[in-house]
């Protein structure tokens, strides 16, 4: 659904424009906190300690991959990953927006796809709104279901499925501010809306495969399973047996010192968050992914129109669409200019987005990491890891009620 210049006019587009911006800003503030793990529930070790710059660059890498998988959805159209709920699940809502910007963004100055004027309303429809819906209804579903590992696959199933049409009506909403051709509403409605259930369901088994397989093997790198991984932490009473308690009438002297000094040490051990865990494993495992989908894979894809494209040729919405002000860059329409293979072309290409998108997309996550709020005392940091460390006993405790 990457929306071409021209579909809008201009005050709709810069609307979108200053919405999108009003966006990442607020997601920038965010994303600080779902990537250190800091503020509410998500101060528990167990889980923000693992939510990672580079696993969210990752993330952003991997929809960039995926988006070049187009799969048929009917006859003459395609289909491919809008990604929104996918990095919302995966990171966090405030991350997800940053992770699909980054990614609409590379696509828009590096490959000619989604027009730099409708770069704002390919944010608001991609990003934000998909994130939105999918994870509120995420959010909405996990409260009735039960608390297991295959509810949040199941609820990442339907909030992808649904994300996708909400996207397309949407996109209906700003056609009817400022669409620039004469077609109908309720052509237009018609259209988008019937043809992205369709993709909507492949969005769903893209989002909800990818979420079991993380979840499967490390529930605590999943924002949306982060109550599995942070339950209420227990007290468990240790036995110690001492020299004392072995010979029968031996007199309680100070033999019974070490029990009573070790049972003490034991229950605070008890208590002890568990060492965090490597996330290289998943990092390059994940990685492998991401590169194999972008510079194999990708080949494979289908090569009919996806469903925007389809649907305005069909209508005539695409009327006075513009070339791309990009269309003469080496890696346009995902293909590497000098090299005529076409296979070796667009597989190049696809890596290379992929360094790209991880590069960029890992520098932005760390400095929105680093950065210190604003209104925030420069003491800030450490004195929320101190409070973070003293507190995860009491957050974890309330997070498990």
């Amino acid at each position: 659904m990457h929306v071409p210049d021209g579909f809008f006019d201009a005050p709709v587009s810069a609307a979108a424009g200053v919405a999108a911006a009003g966006a990442v800003a607020l997601s920038l503030r965010g994303a600080r906190r779902e990537l250190s793990g800091t503020g509410g529930a998500e101060r528990s070790a167990a889980v923000g300690g693992e939510r990672t710059a580079p696993l969210a660059g990752l993330v952003a890498a991997f929809i960039f991959a995926v988006q070049m998988l187009n799969f048929p959805v009917a006859a003459g159209t395609s289909g491919h990953l809008l990604g929104g709920a996918l990095a919302a699940i995966l990171v966090g809502p405030f991350t997800g927006v940053l992770c699909v910007s980054v990614v609409l963004l590379m696509q828009g100055l590096l490959f000619a796809d989604g027009g730099l004027t409708a770069l704002g309303v390919n944010i608001v429809l991609m990003g934000v709104v998909t994130v939105v819906v999918a994870y509120g209804l995420l959010r909405g579903l996990l409260r009735v279901l039960p608390r297991s590992r295959g509810s949040v696959t199941a609820a990442s199933f339907v909030a992808a499925l649904v994300s996708v049409p909400a996207s397309a009506i949407a996109f209906t909403g700003l056609y009817a501010l400022g669409g620039t051709a004469d077609v109908s509403l309720g052509k237009v409605f018609a259209a988008m809306t019937s043809v992205h259930v369709l993709i909507g369901v492949g969005e769903a088994v893209i989002t909800a495969a990818t979420v079991g397989a993380v979840i499967s093997v490390r529930p605590d790198l999943v924002h949306g399973a982060r109550e599995l991984a942070s339950g209420p932490l227990k007290l468990r009473t240790v036995e110690v047996a001492t020299p004392g308690d072995a010979t029968e009438g031996t007199a309680a002297g100070p033999a019974a010192a070490p029990a009573e000094s070790a049972a003490p040490a034991a229950a605070t051990a008890a208590q002890a968050p568990a060492a965090p865990r490597s996330n290289r494993r998943m990092w390059l495992g994940g990685l492998l992914a991401t590169v194999l989908c972008a510079g194999v894979v990708s080949f494979y894809a289908s090569a009919s129109p996806d469903g925007l494209e389809k649907v305005a040729a069909d209508n005539g919405i695409d009327e006075k669409a513009r070339d791309h002000d990009a269309a003469d860059s080496p890696l346009a329409d995902y293909g590497i200019a000098d090299i005529a293979d076409a296979r070796l072309s667009g597989g190049l290409a696809g890596v290379i987005g992929v360094g790209v998108t991880l590069a960029v997309g890992s520098g932005v996550f760390v400095a929105v990491r680093r950065r210190r709020p604003e209104d925030a005392p420069a003491g800030a940091d450490s004195h929320s890891a101190g409070d973070s460390a003293g507190g995860t006993g009491g957050d974890a405790a309330r997070t498990g009620a």
